[in-house]
Formats: C-alpha cells, sequence, structure tokens
C-alpha cells in the first residue's frame, strides 16, 4: 500500500485566498528519494494559468483526436473503406484520409517515423522536455486521471483529508465513483484503440454482441489494465523509473535548451512574509521567494524546482503559473520561475539586467537546432515530392525454376512466369502487356488465340491480379547466351502509367 504523505499542515482549503503550504516537501526530489523505496502518494494541486491552460487545451486535442479518430468517415468509392484512419492488416493497408499506403510502401511509414524523431530532437534542443510536459500520453492520460480525481474528491488538501479518514459510506462511495470513471475511460481508451484495426461501427456491434474476435478482447483487457495502473497509480513513477525517455533527452539537451529555472539570484535568501517583514526592518539581504513551497504542491512530479535541475522534472510550468499566482498576490514582478537556459542563467548571475548584447540568446538560435530543421524538412520535402509522384500501378514476374525453360515441337523456347499486376487506384483499369528486348518474341496465356504476340488484361479497383504467362521465342531467334535480359512492359491503355520488370529468358545452347 502506498504512504501517505501530507504535504502541508495547512487547514485551509483549495479555495481560500492565500493557500500556502510552508512545510511542503519535494517528496520525489533526488534529495529526499531513494533508489528502492515504497510509492509516497502526491496530492498535486489545481492552479491557474497560461501553462496549466495550455495543457488544458493540448489536453482535450489530442484526447479528442484519440477519441473521435476512428470514427471519422471518408469516402473512397466503393471498394475501399470509408474510415478516415485505418490500419487495414486483413488487406495490407494502411488509410490516412487522402492516403493509401501499400505493403510495398511502408517506406513511407519509415519516413514518417524519421520525421517525428527529428521533430522531437528539435523540440528537445530548442525547448527541453515539452514533449514530457504536454504531448506524451503518460502525461495526458494522468492529467486527466487527476481532473476526474479533483472532481470527485475535491482539492488537494480533502484528498488529503479524505484519505487520511476512517472508512465511511461516504468515502466508500467516492472511491467507487472515483475507480470507476477511472475504469470506463481505460475501457474507452482500449476500445478506440482497436478501432483503428478494423471499421469502427462493425467492430462496436461484434463486441457488444460477444462475436469480436479473442483478440479485440485482449487487447482491450491490456489496454484498461495498463491504462488505470498508470494513470491512476504509478503515475510519476512511470516517468521516473521505467520511461527511458528523459535519459534520452539529456544527451540532446545543451546549455541553450529550455528548462524550466528557478532565478536563484533573484529568490535567495528565500524567507515567508514575516521574516521578510523582519528583514527590511533590520536592513537585511532577502529574496523575491517567500518560500510559500506552492511550486512543490502543485508539481505533478513531486520534486522542487528551487533544488535546480532535475531528472524527473518534465517541464509542464505548471510550477511558473502557481509562483506567477503568489506573486501577484504579493505584487511582486512575475517570472521568479521561468523557463530560461543554463547559459542565460548563468549570466543573470554576474548581471541581473543582461540583455541580448551581454549574451542572453534565444534557445533556438543554435546550429544544431538548424541541422535538425533541415534534415526535418528534407525528410517531409521527399515524402511530400515522392507521394505526389508515385505510381499506382506495378508488375511482378515470377519466374519457374523447373523447368527454367521448355523446347516445343517446332524448336522454339518457351519460359514460363507467374505475373502478378497490383492496381492500387480506386477505379478499374485496362493494359497492354508484353515483351521488349526479345526478337520476335510473344507473350501469351493459355487462353491466347494463335497469332496473338501480346496480352490485354483488366483489373479490378486496388486489387491484385495474378495469371500464368508464356514467354516464346521462335528457333531461328534464339539467342546465343543460355540467359538474356529483357523487359516485360504493361502499358495503361486509357491512361499514361507505364510498368516495367526486367527479367531473363533462360535457353540451352544455341540449337542447330
Amino acid at each position: 500500500m502506498a504512504n501517505l504523505i501530507d504535504n502541508t499542515k495547512s487547514k485551509s482549503t483549495d479555495t481560500a485566498p492565500h493557500p500556502i503550504a510552508p512545510d511542503a516537501k519535494a517528496v520525489n526530489g533526488p534529495l529526499n528519494r531513494e533508489l528502492f523505496e515504497a510509492k509516497k502518494k502526491l496530492y498535486p494541486k489545481r492552479v491557474a494559468g497560461n501553462f496549466r491552460n495550455f495543457k488544458w487545451v493540448s489536453m482535450l486535442l489530442l484526447l479528442g483526436f484519440y477519441y473521435i479518430g476512428p470514427w471519422i468517415r471518408w469516402d473512397r468509392g466503393p471498394t475501399s473503406p470509408n474510415q478516415a484512419i485505418l490500419v487495414d492488416f486483413e488487406h495490407g493497408r494502411f488509410y490516412f484520409f487522402f492516403i493509401e499506403i501499400w505493403p510495398q510502401e511502408l517506406y513511407y511509414i519509415a519516413g514518417l517515423l524519421i520525421m517525428s524523431a527529428f521533430a522531437l530532437f528539435l523540440v528537445t534542443a530548442s525547448v527541453g522536455r515539452a514533449w514530457c510536459g504536454y504531448a506524451c500520453p503518460q502525461t495526458v492520460w494522468v492529467d486527466l486521471f487527476i481532473a476526474v480525481e479533483h472532481f470527485i474528491e475535491g482539492g488537494r488538501n480533502a484528498r488529503i483529508r479524505l484519505d487520511r479518514a476512517p472508512w465511511s459510506v461516504r468515502k466508500l462511495f467516492l472511491r467507487l465513483v472515483k475507480h470507476s470513471i477511472w475504469l470506463l475511460i481505460a475501457l474507452l481508451t482500449g476500445g478506440a484503440w482497436i478501432f483503428y484495426f478494423m471499421d469502427a461501427p462493425t467492430l462496436f456491434s461484434q463486441l457488444i454482441h460477444f462475436e469480436a474476435a479473442t483478440v479485440a478482447y485482449g487487447t482491450i483487457i491490456f489496454f484498461v489494465l495498463t491504462t488505470y495502473t498508470f494513470g491512476g497509480h504509478l503515475r510519476e513513477q512511470v516517468c521516473t523509473y521505467m520511461c527511458p525517455w528523459p535519459r534520452i533527452q539529456a544527451v540532446m539537451m545543451d546549455v541553450d535548451s529550455l528548462v524550466v529555472t528557478y532565478h536563484e539570484q533573484r529568490g535567495e535568501p528565500r524567507m515567508s512574509v514575516k521574516k521578510r517583514q523582519k528583514a527590511i526592518a533590520a536592513g537585511e539581504a532577502y529574496g523575491d521567494c517567500v518560500d510559500c513551497n506552492m511550486c512543490v504542491v502543485v508539481c505533478p512530479m513531486g520534486i522542487d524546482i528551487r533544488d535546480g535541475i532535475q531528472l524527473e522534472c518534465i517541464t509542464c510550468g505548471l510550477c511558473i503559473d502557481a509562483c506567477n499566482d503568489v506573486s501577484d498576490k504579493l505584487k511582486q514582478p512575475r517570472g521568479l520561475i521561468s523557463y530560461d537556459t543554463i547559459n542565460n542563467e548563468n549570466i543573470r548571475q554576474q548581471n541581473p539586467t543582461a540583455t541580448h548584447a551581454q549574451g542572453i540568446r534565444w534557445p533556438w538560435h543554435n546550429y544544431r537546432n538548424y541541422v535538425y530543421l533541415g534534415l526535418f524538412l528534407l525528410v517531409g520535402f521527399i515524402m511530400v515530392y515522392s507521394l505526389n509522384t508515385r505510381d499506382r500501378f506495378a508488375i511482378n514476374a515470377l519466374h519457374d525454376r523447373n523447368p527454367l525453360y521448355v523446347q516445343l515441337a517446332d524448336g522454339s523456347i518457351r519460359n514460363s512466369f507467374e505475373i502478378k499486376l497490383l492496381n492500387m487506384q480506386g477505379k478499374s483499369r485496362q493494359f497492354v502487356i508484353y515483351t521488349q528486348g526479345l526478337e520476335n518474341s510473344s507473350l501469351t496465356t493459355s487462353n491466347s488465340k494463335p497469332g496473338e504476340t501480346r496480352l490485354i488484361v483488366s483489373i479490378d479497383p486496388d486489387r491484385v491480379k495474378a495469371f500464368r504467362a508464356f514467354v516464346n521465342v521462335p528457333k531461328a531467334n534464339l539467342p546465343n547466351s543460355r540467359q538474356t535480359d529483357f523487359k516485360i512492359i504493361a502499358e495503361e491503355i486509357n491512361g499514361d502509367e507505364t510498368a516495367v520488370y526486367e527479367a531473363k529468358f533462360h535457353t540451352p545452347q544455341k540449337v542447330k
């Protein structure tokens, strides 16, 4: 069972005009955490401000897209699914609105992953762990679970009192409601995920009538368990212990990367409001930090940003909102805690009023960031150009291995091929197929009429057509070599698309 840590002795509620917790403790900070220990439960306090609002918007957009995405319709004609986003394993397709990816085009997925990596590198190098603070699924779902917890059980102090209170009908009711909503969110999360892999309305009907595949129910159960556990219980421990990304990001950050920074030269020596009044009366030095610990109690990771840069910090900016709120109440300038770079902070240690002329610079003015941006744009340009110019038709020919060739009664040589034609458009198409590079050769099937030297083939929309074909070369025109390169060409009859397959024609020694 998790140990309950009361980070405050204040009896005020979250709606009090000045809810300051004088003895709050950063239970997850490196100074107060052993390598292996029981989880210490956090009670993040609700805070208002620009960064909190940005997190609300980010959460709503990401969750909205995730849950609604499988239900968006996109008309692709009668032969293709009308789900806008679909990973169709059954037919080997990936659909994303107007983009359709076939199995042989998986390099586009690789290109998308490379673009995502460069984008993440750029964001990390310039604005630090913004991904962790605003867009990581763990952060987004934990935010949602905490919002439910706050709505059901009340603010931070109310949740602490409820945890400490003996079991009662009210406590049991609140816990049942909270965990029921958490499980419902987890169920919707698992359901939404599998809807991306099959037509959502069809799969939903199968699920509620218990007609879906076992793997569908198994996937939902897996997501219910992981979402409920990670979002409702483990929370910050996933980021601290389980996730490798904080360690990876540390390699990509430097002294010019934005991090949440406590401006020590301005805040120290920290002291309470009462002690500050005494210091003013005595003519002693004091800092802007009133040691209210609001930056600690709002932190979802349970750290104290005043201890310096820490691996646990996800740079969500909630401590900035809390500090600015206290500064406004005390009629002090904002920015005691802010996004800044280590380089800028070091300069301000020597010159608190330093400007750009004295070395202060924006984080994205870094050669490495320009390299990341350039690579991102380059890969993006290649992807867009390739998607706009890619062929929507392909041909493949598999040569028979046994026998490699057959000598007919008239002395001509025949090679057999298994030809596959791939029509990647949502309409029927007709092609003429012939050979090039073999003198007086013909391309026929078992149904060809005498004298025909080429094939006319029709292909249904979004389909692969496979058939057996024969390449025949008369005795008088046989090549001298045992193996001769030639081409099988397919030209669209009512279009301008052409596909070429380079093959080899096998013969014995020159027939005399």
